[in-house]
């Protein structure tokens, strides 16, 4: 029989949690251009097809890191939204359904997390060889 993990999550820590995840999505914007402006640089000094065929695959998990940012801080939001919402109803449990959202969202931001560090060591792996 399983046994169900219960969290107790209250209106202030999810606000900052979701301040944290604000801030780490805002620095992974800020790497992204950084990175996109070492592409740019790569595309100058690189003629040979195989180099450049590498380059625009990372231009394009460049652009859908992005998006995929922009869809993540829109998620915070409302989710924000909902919590504020509560909070003013004068709802001082924190309504479950919100939880399971935040929990889910937790470990949505937990894998892309992953994917994206994932992704700079292999754009670093080209970095050395190429630069």
């Amino acid at each position: 029989m399983k046994t169900m993990k219960t969290e107790v999550l209250n209106h202030e820590d999810l606000h900052f949690e979701h301040q944290h995840w604000h801030s780490e999505l805002a620095f992974w914007e800020d790497e992204l251009k950084s990175f996109k402006n070492r592409l740019a640089e790569l595309i100058k000094r690189w003629s040979s097809k195989e180099v450049l065929t590498q380059l625009e695959h990372f231009q394009n998990e460049f652009t859908l890191h992005e998006r995929v940012i922009d869809d993540l801080k829109e998620t915070i939001e409302k989710h924000e939204m909902n919590i504020a919402g509560q909070t003013q109803s004068g709802h001082e449990a924190m309504d479950i359904n919100l939880s399971h959202k935040h929990v889910e969202f937790r470990e949505k931001m937990e894998s892309q997390r992953q994917i994206y560090a994932d992704l700079k060591k292999e754009f670093f792996r080209f970095l050395t060889k190429y630069m």
